[in-house]
């Protein structure tokens, strides 16, 4: 691969930004911390202080979710959930189970590789091998805000091999030589998610041959040049459990702690402005105790308010239909300010893909728009000719509530899938019924059962590389049918 020598070094043009993640061992890096600053003393009353609460929760929930996974991901050696060190690709050579409980909603379909991209002192460089026509993968690029911004992989680039240039907003420089493509991000962190096809049991091994070909590397290093000198490093908070950020106003001081690493854009200024009456502005400890008790009480009623909005938006927009999945993913320009989907999509499940990449038909509720449950018995028929319409592959995944993570059970089956198709029983006249219940349905069903825990439950289909007939709304994803 060509590399350019020292006299290059103009093509460079490093990040002057202050450095984020730091040093050596790749530890966070930070601009200086501001001091806490009481929201009593800015003389925001408490219903004020509600109403900014409440939308910069909606906001900022994306934010913290994120760090607190990305925290497990690549900061905690202690969780069992840590993957490596930033700058570094982490392939993991299996699907995903019950045992997996960082992030909500895992597929297991595609055995996953991770890269946390630290790019306030360089770009990084990633490389994909060949891979065989017929195999999916994707590369998912989402950013601090939790847009997806970029993708590389079957759908968006081809299979072939190739290099591509990510680099972080500081960044200037040109495409240097054997660079198919730069990429640009908004935050100085990124979130690469990796998924490459695993075709069955049998194929893990040719997964793992794929997955040893992606390679990641700093800009300098691709070059064959000196590395720029590293970055402090900064203490990083703690972030919330999932129950705490619901309710305690700590929660603003981790979206501080976010929020300098993720410069404003011009179409949020006034938003942040407003934020900072408040106490909630990028890189300043939000302290609760230094708060009036009726302007804490405000805040925490405006986080209440935040998660009734959730609430209503999920069952009169969601549950109904009148909007899915492919409404909540995708750019900062697709998404266009609407921060209320952003966070639901966070909440139901965080790095969803873009909808030209995959699409999410949810079960919340069967035909009779009644919560599912696992105390009854469903039926999901697929009508002759009627499969999902896919370039790659299609997937049913199961999942318990109120943990959105996959159900255990005798099987260790987790989903039922396009692969799965020459193995799975046909109606009569062709078509294809999955039995979606607790109990197993005998032995000459049991090749279509998926199996739901006892209690409260849905399900999520996932269309990779949707074909037009989805997109426009042609295909309908079938209704889920009680039984009982």
């Amino acid at each position: 691969m060509p590399r350019f020598g020292e006299s290059m070094q103009p093509v460079l043009s490093l990040t002057r930004r202050n450095a984020l993640i730091g040093s050596a061992v790749l530890a966070f890096a930070a601009s200086r911390t501001l001091p806490p600053t009481p929201a009593h003393a800015q003389g925001v009353s408490a219903e004020e202080a509600r109403a900014i609460a409440r939308e910069a929760y909606i906001y900022g929930f994306p934010l913290v979710d994120s760090y607190r996974i990305q925290h497990s991901y690549f900061v905690n050696r202690d969780d069992p959930e840590y993957k490596g060190g930033w700058n570094e690709i982490h392939n993991t050579a299996r699907v995903y189970t019950p045992d997996d409980k960082a992030i909500q909603t895992p597929n297991s379909d595609t055995p996953y590789s991770f890269v946390g991209a630290d790019l306030r002192m360089e770009p990084l460089v990633l490389t994909v091998p060949d891979i065989e026509e017929g195999r999916y993968y994707s590369l998912q690029f989402i950013d601090m805000y939790t847009f997806n911004f970029a993708y590389v992989g079957s759908r968006a680039t081809g299979n072939g091999a190739g290099s591509f240039l990510l680099a972080g907003p500081g960044w200037d420089g040109e495409k240097p030589e054997g660079v198919k493509e730069v990429i640009r991000s908004e935050t100085d962190l990124v979130f690469v998610l990796y998924r490459t096809q695993l075709f069955g049991p049998d194929d893990i091994e040719d997964v793992k041959a794929i997955q040893a070909g992606y390679k990641v590397e700093t800009l300098s290093a691709f070059l064959g040049q000196r590395p720029p000198a590293a970055a402090p490093t900064v203490e990083f908070r703690t972030p919330l459990t999932p129950d705490t950020q619901k309710t305690s106003p700590e929660f603003f001081d981790v979206l501080n702690f976010v929020l300098q690493f993720c410069p404003a854009v011009p179409a949020e200024t006034e938003l942040r402005a407003r934020f900072a009456r408040l106490g909630i502005e990028a890189g300043r400890r939000f302290d609760p105790d230094a708060l009036l008790p009726e302007t804490r009480a405000a805040i925490e009623a405006g986080m209440a308010d935040a998660w009734a909005a959730f609430k209503q938006f999920k069952e009169t927009e969601l549950d109904t239909g009148k909007k899915s999945s492919a409404d909540g993913f995708g750019t900062r320009a697709f998404l266009s300010g609407n921060y209320l989907v952003r966070m639901s999509s966070a909440v139901l499940g965080i790095y969803g893909n873009s909808k030209d990449e995959a699409l999410y038909p949810a079960y919340f509720v069967d035909a009779d728009n009644k919560p599912i449950n696992g105390s009854s018995r469903y039926m999901l028929r697929f009508a002759p000719g009627a499969l999902p319409p896919v370039n790659a592959f299609w997937s049913l995944t199961m999942y318990e509530l109120p943990a959105s993570l996959l159900s255990t059970n005798n099987l260790d089956r987790y989903l039922i899938n396009s692969p799965m198709l020459p193995n799975l029983a046909k109606d009569a006249d062709g078509g294809l019924t999955v039995s979606v219940q607790h109990e197993g349905p005998g032995a000459n069903r049991e090749a279509n059962w998926l199996p739901a825990p006892a209690g409260p439950f849905f399900m999520v289909m996932r269309l990779y590389w949707p074909k037009e007939e989805a997109l426009d709304g042609t295909w309908k994803a079938p209704p889920l049918a009680r039984l009982n």
